[in-house]
């Protein structure tokens, strides 16, 4: 198993708090990696950080062997998107032009066709945007504009997919239509995704590999079955209660 992204004693401070404390992780290619972690723990930071919405403080992310580029356009141009939390789709344009908003990076003679193909792959994927196409995002559900944060990140045909609390908000069985997506994505396309989730049961129960995120640290890794079937993970995450 190849790796696509590996971080190396990765440091990002907020004024003079330490939100990630020298952490180092993969990712392979082709997997669902899960981070895992109470709130503050650091996992958005991460998050931002890989996408290139936060500065590298101190430490590497290599992505395909190479630095992670400076800045988000670059980021996205060389194949990572963040699906942010809380969806950020812009509510005053209709689904269409949020997703072509999610093409700003990709360029070419081709571009055109190139971009209504992907289109057409986002809206099988997701058919209740097909249906509400001209619709403004505003007025959709929070499920469907969760859908359609996804679809957005999907426009740019990413080779990482970065997701973050794509459960926040929503009802539990929207949650598990959302999860079902991301499980056929990966599944059937290939697609690597990295997800942080609040909701440990789902993140571990769909992760090929998984890390818990403490405070800044990386404090236990493995397969998600192995964290789910973890003492500490179970009592801290998982709300199972010891005798």
């Amino acid at each position: 198993m190849s790796k696509l992204a590996e971080v190396k004693e990765l440091y990002s401070y907020y004024g003079g708090i330490c939100a990630l404390n020298g952490i180092s992780l993969y990712i392979n290619e082709g997997e669902i990696t899960s981070i895992i972690g109470s709130n503050g723990a650091g996992k958005s930071t991460f998050m931002r950080t890989i996408a290139g919405d936060k500065a590298i403080n101190s430490g590497e992310i290599l992505f395909e062997g190479k630095p992670l580029p400076t800045n988000v356009h670059q980021v996205v141009a060389s194949g990572i998107s963040l699906v942010p939390e809380g969806r950020r789709i812009f509510p005053a344009l209709s689904v269409r032009e949020n997703l072509i908003l999610g093409t700003c990076s990709r360029k070419g003679r081709d571009y055109k066709q190139a971009m209504e193909e992907t289109m057409e792959e986002v809206l099988t994927l997701f058919p209740i945007l097909k249906k509400r196409i001209r619709q403004s995002g505003g007025t959709l559900s929070g499920g469907e504009q969760q859908m359609l944060a996804i679809g957005r990140a999907l426009m740019a045909r990413p080779k990482l997919l970065c997701l973050d609390e794509p459960s926040l908000g929503l009802a539990p069985i929207i949650i598990d239509e959302v999860f079902d997506k991301i499980q056929q994505l990966n599944k059937e396309t290939g697609l690597t995704v990295l997800l942080v989730e609040q909701n440990a049961f789902l993140a571990l129960d769909v992760a090929d590999r998984a890390y818990v995120l403490n405070t800044g640290n990386i404090t236990l890794e493995g397969t998600g079955q192995e964290l789910a079937e973890n003492a500490s993970v179970q009592e801290e995450y998982l709300g199972v209660k010891r005798q």
